[in-house]
């Protein structure tokens, strides 16, 4: 019986890739260019060395306040508080996957928010607790903690009606630090009366110097104009890191496994939470071409190889699913999302093997990226 479900793809692209790509040259001939017997050769190694300094300065974009402000801000909670939702609804864009069950961002990510006045590069960290059963636990902890180093800004996310001694651990994290932290009290939605949170904030002034408190409702996308005016308040004035298109530092590659890592994780329940993990084995682009053997045009397609990894027989089982229907509705759901993300045709096939002991030995962990 084959391990995999090979997923072949016949719809349509759902957008076709429209980057537009422009060519400045800026090379000249050596030789000296005259006018009337005047040599202006310096004239034209000036402009030159103009012309690159203003392609390559961060002040060529348009709109960028003249205070423009820069810096890294760590979201820092206990598990399943809503840190990754809150990271996707300020970038307006899904990046970090999520689920409702906890420890599900097992990586730190960057997602970048760009806007005329700031560019916020959001560091999303594993939730921090204190049950390391495992050494994937504890490279978890260590990422989220590590996350703490060189940030201008810290959100301390925490939920609207909850107070969890992993909330206390993270604020005792926190307190060794001399860092800027913005309490957010997120599901703010949820409290039927809005008053009943002014108590909460009572509570957490008096146990923390926060630097301001803001309540919001990630999902509900409320507050957060808000909260980009606190984070663009703390940040320090600088140009940006990041080109201001870009939204995040990691590779398709990365994220496409995390995003097939979702789709198991949101279709199997509580069968198979955290035994899982998975790994890229190929990712090639294809560009449009004809078709030897057909003489057919053929669009851009990236070709993807996945292999998901879990630790039990029977999860493996649970994974594929009766007849493999859960396996090819993963890999359906998944190609969509990587198609919307990297805005081009996905031909996805998955395989699942079982790798015993992965998630609590440490050379199986680096070798999976953890």
């Amino acid at each position: 019986m084959s391990n995999h479900a090979d997923l072949p793809l016949t719809n349509e692209d759902n957008a076709e890739n429209m980057t537009e790509k422009k060519d400045i040259n800026l090379n000249q001939d050596n030789t000296d260019i005259t006018d009337n017997g005047i040599d202006h050769s310096e004239d034209v190694t000036s402009e030159n060395d103009t012309a690159i300094e203003e392609f390559f300065s961060p002040s060529r974009h348009e709109g960028m306040a003249d205070n423009f402000k820069t810096g890294y801000v760590a979201i820092v909670g206990r598990p399943n508080v809503g840190k990754s939702t809150l990271m996707n609804h300020l970038l307006g864009q899904k990046l970090s996957i999520t689920s409702r069950k906890p420890q599900t961002t097992r990586h730190r990510i960057h997602g970048i928010l760009s806007n005329h006045e700031m560019q916020a590069v959001f560091v999303d960290t594993p939730g921090i607790h204190r049950n390391e059963v495992r050494a994937i636990n504890e490279r978890m902890n260590k990422a989220a903690v590590s996350a703490l180093v060189d940030v201008d800004l810290v959100l301390f996310v925490v939920d609207s009606d909850q107070w969890r001694d992993d909330d206390l651990l993270t604020l005792q994290k926190l307190g060794e630090t001399d860092l800027t932290v913005v309490l957010v009290i997120n599901k703010s939605d949820t409290l039927k009366d809005k008053g009943s949170v002014l108590p909460l904030i009572e509570t957490f002034n008096a146990s923390f110097d926060f630097a301001d408190i803001v309540p919001v409702s990630a999902l509900k996308n409320q507050n957060l104009d808000r909260l980009e005016e606190v984070i663009a308040s703390h940040l320090p004035v600088a140009a940006p890191i990041y080109d201001t298109e870009q939204i995040t530092d990691r590779s398709e590659r990365f994220l496409a496994s995390e995003i097939i890592r979702e789709k198991i994780m949101r279709s199997s329940g509580d069968e198979v939470p955290y035994d899982l993990t998975v790994q890229i084995d190929a990712f090639k682009d294809e560009p449009a071409h004809t078709d030897p053997k057909t003489g057919r045009p053929r669009k851009a397609c990236t070709f993807i190889d996945a292999t998901i990894y879990v630790e039990r027989t029977g999860q493996k089982a649970i994974v594929i699913g009766d007849k493999g229907q859960r396996i090819k509705q993963v890999g359906m759901d998944a190609r969509k999302d990587m198609e919307q993300l990297f805005d081009k045709k996905i031909m996805l096939t998955l395989w699942v093997k079982v790798k015993r002991g992965w998630s609590d030995d440490e050379r199986a962990l680096t070798s999976l990226g953890y």
